[in-house]
């Protein structure tokens, strides 16, 4: 048995802390937003794979993501594990509330009349929690603005543009 290079068990070494920091957010997102990582696993897996296979889906596949021939090239440092108690309660307060109700599913049941009329029921803040929660501020305006029928309007813009996008095709 012949003794293998150290610098190729220190690569190893490197890529399975690598992996296992993957799996660790894979598990986070899955917390967050279930199914999200299981279908990000699948994906991974098909393609590595692939890759395995196939060598010159392989050497595609590293032309692709530029991949050195160093496989210990420097990564983005992953985020930590466990935060200090600190930054775990300064970043839940940035976080905004959910929305009081989903916009889409009174537009899709009652029409656009009854979406503004409780929305004009709900204060600024209520009204940046829907905008917030369903990611309508596409232009990183609608966080800034202090009266409510411009939030409104940007609700019921962005509710009827994502209900109707596709209908060309139906």
């Amino acid at each position: 048995m012949t003794n293998p290079d150290p610098d190729t068990d220190m690569a190893q070494a490197r890529l399975r802390v690598r992996i296992g920091e993957a799996s660790s957010a894979l598990l986070r997102l899955d917390e967050a937003a279930p199914g999200t990582a299981g279908a990000l696993v699948a994906l991974v897996q098909v393609i590595a794979d692939e890759a395995a296979r196939t060598p010159r889906f392989a050497r595609a596949l590293a032309g692709a993501l530029s991949v050195t021939a160093d496989a210990s090239a420097p990564t983005p440092a992953p985020a930590p594990a466990t935060r200090p108690a600190a930054a775990r309660t300064s970043a839940r307060r940035s976080r905004r509330a959910p929305g009081a109700f989903d916009p889409f599913v009174v537009f899709r049941e009652s029409g656009e009349a009854t979406l503004r009329e409780r929305l004009s029921t709900l204060g600024v803040e209520q009204l940046k929690d829907i905008i917030a929660e369903h990611a309508m501020d596409y232009d990183k305006l609608a966080m800034r603005w202090r009266t409510p029928s411009k939030l409104q309007d940007r609700i019921v813009e962005r509710v009827k543009a994502l209900t109707t996008k596709g209908d060309a095709f139906r």
